[in-house]
């Protein structure tokens, strides 16, 4: 870590009934991790990540991530600002939430203004060097091109060479290396830029058999950001996200860690209990 990075913190809360306080802090550790072993190094981004009972618990130079059952809304789901210019993000709680919320995490890491761009060559003939959003998740977002944490699904996510020119042997793309080219999107995934000639943002969208191109026309950052207004235009990416995530899930892999970790438990209860027995008195 560059002693000179800032390190930023992020908490972990749940605002929903449905998901109790274990569960937040198995996810916030793999987050952790993930943040702190892969994504920090990566992008040269580091932070912490704790989990807290509720939204009253949380320090004020927090960044939140608040799990929810209620956003409904288009272009709720990600991140937003609060009066004092502090980023925090909305997860919709679903079986898969724990991919979503890694999503978002690296996503407010990277860019928590949401206006982040990075100059490439367009995917589309006929236009020249254009203006990527930096969503580091999106192209591979779906559930398939995750990985797992301590049996915890978190979302695959870009690096910076995603934006190169030119295609090169040994060099990755992607931390899982899903991605194997710059600037491809994976089924399930989507890619957003601004063209500078005629002020249009553009996406290649890969949610059916083919990868497509939508003009969303001009779009203003004046009362959100660019991409919340992406968001609010790409509803079908978020639900393709949740259907195939819902669909794929499996408790497998998190029951095989589930029982790992009560087995040392046992151990180290066991010593404790050797430990106790051995001391004068006992």
């Amino acid at each position: 870590m560059n002693t000179s990075t800032l390190l930023k913190h992020v908490a972990l809360v749940s605002d929903t009934q449905s998901l109790d306080f274990p569960e937040v802090a198995r996810v916030s550790a793999a987050l952790q991790r993930q943040v702190q072993g892969h994504f920090g190094p990566t992008w040269d981004i580091y932070t912490t990540v704790d989990a807290f009972a509720q939204l009253e618990d949380v320090p004020i130079d927090y960044w939140p991530i608040i799990i929810r059952d209620d956003i409904d809304v288009p272009g709720a789901e990600g991140v937003h600002k609060d009066d004092n210019g502090q980023p925090f993000a909305l997860v919709h709680y679903t079986p898969a939430w724990s991919l979503t919320a890694s999503h978002e995490l690296l996503e407010m890491l990277c860019d928590p203004t949401g206006n982040l761009v990075k100059a490439g060559p367009s995917p589309k003939s006929g236009q020249g060097r254009v203006n990527f959003l930096v969503e580091v998740c999106d192209p591979s977002e779906a559930f398939e091109f995750g990985y797992t944490i301590n049996g915890v699904t978190v979302s695959d996510f870009y690096t910076p060479n995603y934006f190169d020119s030119v295609m090169a042997t040994g060099v990755r793309y992607s931390w899982t290396g899903a991605i194997t080219k710059p600037r491809q999107v994976l089924q399930g995934g989507y890619i957003s830029w601004q063209d500078p000639i005629s002020g249009h943002w553009w996406q290649e969208t890969y949610f059916d058999a083919k990868p497509a191109f939508r003009d969303l026309g001009p779009l203003s950052a004046s009362k959100t950001s660019i991409r919340n207004e992406i968001q609010r235009r790409t509803p079908k990416a978020r639900e393709k996200r949740r259907a195939i995530a819902d669909m794929a899930l499996t408790a497998t892999v998190r029951e095989s860690v589930t029982a790992s970790s009560a087995a040392k438990a046992r151990v180290i209860r066991t010593q404790i209990d050797v430990l106790r027995k051995s001391l004068p008195g006992n």
